[in-house]
């Protein structure tokens, strides 16, 4: 019996360890996707942002995990794959942030 659970330990350590060589900046970049998320409900929560504003900025998000899936379709993110995403992910938290400080606000 005690040999069994020190085995099961093992496996799941080398699970682990897998897993987090698979995506080793997977965590900051899905990070970054979920506060940009929580940025946007807020803004439609107080008004910040009006309909037409939350749907683009939700389609900017939905195009980054888009480039975040054609990335890992073949197991490993490149430099080129990474900066994209990147890229792609600050000119999006700028479009939040713009959208939230403009002058217009949803009408309730």
């Amino acid at each position: 019996m005690k040999g069994m659970t020190s085995i099961l330990a093992a496996l799941a350590m080398v699970f682990a360890v897998q897993a987090a060589e698979a995506h080793p900046h997977g965590h900051k970049a899905q990070h970054k996707q979920y506060n940009q998320h929580k940025r946007i409900q807020h803004g439609v929560r107080t008004g910040q942002l009006t309909r037409p504003e939350a749907y683009m900025l939700r389609t900017q998000q939905a195009k980054v995990r888009h480039y975040k899936q054609m990335a890992m379709a073949d197991g490993r993110i490149t430099r080129s794959e990474r900066q994209l995403i990147n890229r792609t992910q600050a000119h999006a938290g700028h479009n939040i942030y713009r959208q939230k400080h403009d002058a217009q606000v949803r009408r309730r």
